[in-house]
């Protein structure tokens, strides 16, 4: 794999790695569901493998969420970042939303100097 490619691959396996955890699924019953070794989902969550359209389909199907979410959260264009920050923030009450952003945006003031 080309460097992009490795790069790409470990933050999709970041991706699913998180969905998994959050689903309380361990590798093995994703494995399961998807007919494959655990070895594999491994492989796949460390990067070392980039999984198919057809597979991330499946995993977004076992997450319960768009197959989209899975590349939005391992994008490194702004846009699909400010995506992802909204789809975490979504659910927060309006204040809790407002402080998230204040911090965030004292982050990037800081981050910028």
């Amino acid at each position: 794999m080309k460097v992009q490619e490795r790069e790409l691959a470990k933050s999709i396996g970041r991706a699913i790695s998180k969905r998994r955890l959050a689903c309380k699924l361990t590798q093995e019953q994703v494995a399961e569901q998807l007919s494959i070794g655990y070895e594999a989902v491994s492989r796949m969550e460390r990067g070392t493998v980039m999984p198919t359209v057809a597979r991330l389909i499946e995993l977004a199907k076992i997450f319960d969420c768009p197959v989209g979410d899975l590349l939005i959260e391992s994008s490194n264009r702004s846009e699909e970042q400010g995506e992802f920050i909204s789809s975490l923030i979504k659910t927060l009450r309006e204040e809790d939303r407002r402080f998230v952003l204040e911090i965030l945006e004292k982050f990037t003031v800081h981050l910028n100097r």
